[in-house]
């Protein structure tokens, strides 16, 4: 090991991990904002492209409406890649990460090759199987990110991703199955488009440096954390910690409803034909988020950063309810479609946090030593059970209710809930930081 500009180098690193270690900041977090962001796209590639198709030919499954069943089984392969995550992604070491960023992507487009050839009542369990892999990539790729001066600049260049990536593979999707590409077959097939570029991005992302002595100063060593370490940040934070996954339950549940049935609420507004419709409405959502989350790194301060977090959340739930008293109204009776861009930009600026700003703070703040990505996954693993449980109450026991009419009702229930939530956490966490928490002066280098 060697030490250049503050970095700790392996004597055999690669010379475009040397050249970012001496690198000036603004070109760092240009590079690490790109390869993070286009790893993690194109994995929506394998993730979302089926459910931009309705399956509406296909038998009913148990009482559920297929494309429901399909869903539901991809969330639960999701839910326990996250449980499992708890100690792969917080234990994974370095050398290990971009091994496992492959091997993962490639257990989930086998998945889809099979979900294309097995027939309909086998579609269930390949797409959970689909599933499994895919809640690790991103804790793998937060490891990369976190515990740096400049974390929440890039880790909010890196939740733009999924929110955009959501639309576009969707809408590439449709476009295939305009060329005439089935539905069984669409999902496969829009994977292979985008893995070549997957596998460039992880060689990337690989190349990323270490942590800085400055970045260490500033946000605390994020180690691996072992067993001990993990049960050790549950009992100083649990209280804290219930009143935020509670929330995350309910939101996960929101996110992912209004993801996965969105052509079903386009239908029921009338956009169902209405071209790239989900990129029309997801780039401004994607867009005002990444600025938004970027503009905390200008909070040096971590105790007051990390509340400035908890206010962003609070403020994305308020915009959910004024936005749905609006469209309710009738004033936004010529301009539906905006209402779709106005709620989605407040739940994920309510949603996004979680996995990226909220617990990188908290352990700024509080001086804890252990990485971040333990609590996403936590939160994680109970935030896609309420998505499972959310959806199957849909189809069970409100199933006279139309999806768009559910999911406008969600937004209500969910903003009341989550500001309550949100100011009793802040209560609660505030006294634990630290008030001379604070961020070192970037030395532009």
């Amino acid at each position: 090991m060697f030490l250049t500009g503050g970095y700790r180098l392996p004597s055999r690193a690669p010379n475009l991990t040397r050249y970012l270690a001496t690198a000036p900041d603004s070109l760092f977090a240009g590079y690490a904002i790109v390869t993070a962001f286009s790893t993690y796209f194109c994995m929506y590639a394998f993730r979302k492209p089926f459910t931009a198709a309705t399956y509406e030919t296909l038998d009913t499954f148990a009482g559920l409406d297929l494309k429901t069943a399909l869903v539901i089984s991809q969330i639960i392969g999701y839910t326990l890649s996250k449980i499992a995550g708890i100690k792969y992604c917080s234990e994974l070491t370095r050398p290990r990460r971009a091994m496992a960023l492959v091997l993962l992507i490639l257990w989930a487009q086998t998945a889809l090759l099979i979900f294309a050839m097995v027939p309909a009542q086998w579609k269930i369990p390949t797409i959970l199987l689909n599933g499994l892999p895919l809640g690790m990539i991103w804790g793998l790729v937060v490891r990369y990110l976190e515990g740096r001066r400049l974390s929440e600049l890039v880790l909010a260049g890196l939740s733009c991703s999924y929110i955009l990536a959501s639309g576009v593979v969707k809408d590439v999707g449709r476009l295939w199955m305009h060329y005439g590409i089935s539905e069984e077959w669409m999902p496969f097939v829009t994977g292979t488009c985008f893995l070549p570029a997957y596998l460039i991005s992880v060689w990337m992302l690989n190349q990323i440096p270490e942590p800085t002595d400055l970045d260490i100063a500033s946000r605390t060593e994020r180690p691996t954390m072992d067993r001990t370490a993990r049960r050790q940040f549950v009992k100083q934070f649990w209280p804290g910690l219930v009143l935020l996954f509670i929330l995350y339950f309910f939101l996960t549940a929101y996110r992912d409803f209004r993801d996965n049935y969105g052509i079903e609420i386009f239908q029921a507004m009338g956009y169902a034909d209405t071209p790239a419709i989900f990129t029309r409405t997801e780039l401004p959502v994607a867009f005002g988020v990444v600025l938004t989350l970027a503009a905390l790194n200008l909070i040096k301060n971590h105790r007051f950063g990390f509340s400035a977090v908890l206010a962003l959340m609070t403020s994305g739930l308020l915009l959910m309810t004024v936005a749905t008293l609006l469209f309710d109204s009738g004033i936004m009776k010529d301009q539906q479609l905006w209402w779709m861009v106005w709620v989605g930009l407040g739940s994920y600026l309510a949603y996004v946090p979680f996995g990226t700003a909220l617990f990188e703070r908290l352990i700024a703040s509080t001086r804890f030593r252990g990485n971040a990505v333990f609590a996403i996954y936590i939160a994680d693993s109970i935030g896609y059970s309420g998505s499972v449980a959310v959806q199957i109450y849909k189809d069970l026991f409100q199933a006279d209710m139309n999806r768009f009419e559910f999911f406008r009702s969600f937004t209500y229930v969910l903003s009341l809930i989550g500001t309550l939530l949100l100011i009793a956490a802040c209560c609660y966490f505030f006294p634990k930081t630290s008030p001379l928490s604070k961020s070192p002066d970037h030395d532009g280098s």
